[in-house]
């Protein structure tokens, strides 16, 4: 780590240009990488008049830039490293005494010493004070590392404390009687109305958005309450709370998302909308009762990141023409399948946003609306008060659209209004739960749809699963073994001799190796050979069949193509499409 002297590092003050001139370039740094709106920012400095300060870490009290955003622009303007807690010692530097409260109010930590130098960690290097009073304290010079504010109050804990992290710091400020009265309603308003318990389920969720999670899972058993996050499609369990604060959680989450909390015998359906840091998050909560309490899952849609462009979904230059040509058709209908969490909402997205025109008149029903798309008719199903996916088709096609999205085909109402909509001059989207693109065709059949119906009005079945992408900078190729270069039959689908595979290593990006989530897919287009299997009730093994003799890419193979060139992994293809 380079030495900063104390001169180099200035806080910013009235009579201190240099320090304003660092919490400039900081805010301008975060504004040029998306980190932060300029809409934020000003809001920040007309409250920054008010209160004084540093505005950077305004930012991040605020909630209007992430910690670790911050921390990362800090760091590049001022040429400072960037540490994480995880690489710092398990023990404090013995001949480093600092007072406690010093380095809470603070934020700093002493991480290493040497015959010279201490090596500090802060949250704001901006600030001068602590750095010297860190010289005068050690008679040592003062080398800086920049981290996030949470990870040095964690290590400070971990050093000086009693070993707890700001999660388990906050438990302990609970009630004792925090496991007490679940039977009494009002008690459990005011518990999850206490200001630990907030703090609690914010850091909860905070966390899941730094890790970059999709699901939120809040699970009470026996003598424990488990919480989990779902990171790149894989469930990871994180330090959760004790059971005696389970239902002061669960509670309190209930009420976020506008819950009946004295119900706990039904399942029940809720959203939560909140800003994370400088992410406007939409969650949706799902609650279940289980034989230890209610179990909570939610849902993170994070509304400002979600891109929709058919080559960040994995869609190869090969395979997007074919989908677009499919997509162009006046009517008929196309479905994409694929289990829960594949991805099929988001490809639907994409295909409407791709067809989104002034001369388009797209109206879908929905059940939730995930995402709004300016200039789409959006509804909402509600089966509770009788509007479901076929009552609402029933309204839509007296709306004189152009292109119906139905957000699921659930039953053999829905499909037949479905197709009788795609016969009269409409375009439909919609999804299916399959394993397979041919699939598609024996579900719908299975479901009582009319062979010739749907041989005439389905145009093509897409099936998708999504993989975990490895992180590009640090993914390592490696050249495959013969059996397995055999096994797959590898060389089929690339030219590069010798053939190479690619594994993750794990790094300060990322501790699995993987970075996000891409697409593997197969696309059926419905042809006359195919459409007289159909009328012949063909299984989905001959179905199959045909439609990869007349050039259908099955799942597998395109999973096989992204090993090959370093997108995801072998190993990945295999878990999510189950080949041996």
């Amino acid at each position: 780590m380079a030495a900063a002297s104390p001169e180099s590092i200035v806080t910013p003050s009235a009579d201190n240009p240099a320090g304003d001139n660092n919490e400039v370039r900081i805010c301008t740094a975060l504004v040029e990488q998306g980190r932060l709106k300029e809409t934020d920012l000003n809001r920040a400095r007309r409250l920054h008049e008010e209160s004084g300060g540093s505005l950077v870490a305004l930012l991040t009290k605020l909630g209007l830039a992430s910690e670790r955003d911050v921390a990362e622009a800090i760091a590049a303007v001022m040429d400072l490293p960037l540490r994480q807690a995880k690489d710092m010692p398990d023990t404090p530097p013995e001949n480093v005494q600092l007072p406690l409260r010093f380095l809470k109010q603070y934020h700093v930590v002493a991480v290493g010493e040497t015959d010279t130098s201490v090596e500090l960690l802060m949250a704001n290097p901006q600030d001068n004070y602590p750095i010297q009073a860190c010289r005068l304290a050690t008679g040592k010079q003062v080398q800086v590392g920049v981290g996030l504010r949470s990870e040095i109050d964690d290590l400070i804990e971990r050093y000086y404390g009693q070993g707890r992290s700001a999660l388990g710091t906050i438990v302990e400020s609970l009630s004792e009687d925090g496991g007490r009265g679940e039977d009494d309603v009002e008690h459990l308003r005011d518990l999850a109305s206490e200001a630990p318990v907030i703090r609690l389920v914010n850091i909860i969720i905070q966390r899941a958005v730094e890790q970059r999670a999709s699901d939120i899972h809040i699970e009470p058993f026996e003598n424990r309450l488990k919480v989990r996050y779902r990171v790149d499609g894989v469930l990871h369990e994180v330090e959760s709370p004790p059971s005696s604060s389970t239902a002061a959680v669960i509670s309190r989450v209930k009420i976020m998302a506008k819950l009946n909390i004295a119900e706990r015998r039904l399942p029940q359906d809720g959203r939560i909308m909140l800003r994370v840091q400088g992410k406007e998050l939409d969650l949706r909560v799902s609650t279940v009762p289980t034989a230890h309490g209610e179990s909570v899952v939610m849902r993170i849609l994070d509304r400002e990141s979600v891109v929709f462009d058919f080559k960040r979904l994995g869609f190869t230059d090969q395979f997007l023409p074919q989908f677009l040509k499919v997509l162009e058709r006046p009517h008929g209908i196309m479905l994409v399948t694929g289990p829960t969490g594949s991805g099929k909402t988001t490809t639907l997205y994409t295909a409407l946003s791709q067809i989104n025109t002034p001369d388009v008149k797209i109206i879908t029903v929905e059940d939730p609306v995930e995402y709004q798309i300016e200039g789409i008719n959006q509804i909402q199903a509600k089966p509770q008060i009788g509007l479901d996916f076929a009552q609402a088709l029933r309204s839509i096609v007296r709306q004189d659209p152009d292109v119906i999205m139905i957000g699921e085909m659930r039953d053999l109402e829905t499909a037949k209004i479905a197709i009788q909509s795609a016969l009269t001059g409409h375009l439909v989207l919609s999804t299916l739960h399959t394993n397979s693109a041919a699939g598609g065709v024996t579900r719908m059949l299975d479901m009582g749809v009319d062979d010739y119906l749907l041989a005439s009005t389905v145009n093509g079945i897409l099936a998708q699963r999504l993989v975990r992408r490895l992180e590009p900078t640090h993914a390592e190729p490696f050249l495959a073994l013969p059996e397995v270069i055999k096994e797959y039959n590898l060389e089929k689908y690339t030219d590069e001799r010798p053939v190479q595979l690619y594994r993750p290593m794990p790094s300060a990006i990322t501790p699995t190796g993987y970075f996000g989530r891409t697409t593997i897919m197969e696309f059926l287009v419905m042809s006359e050979p195919l459409r007289r299997l159909v009328l012949q009730h063909a299984d989905e093994l001959k179905i199959q069949a045909l439609a990869q003799a007349e050039g259908m890419r099955t799942m597998f193979e395109d999973g096989l193509g992204k090993a090959l060139t370093g997108v995801t992994t072998i190993e990945e293809v295999l878990r999510v499409t189950q080949e041996s």
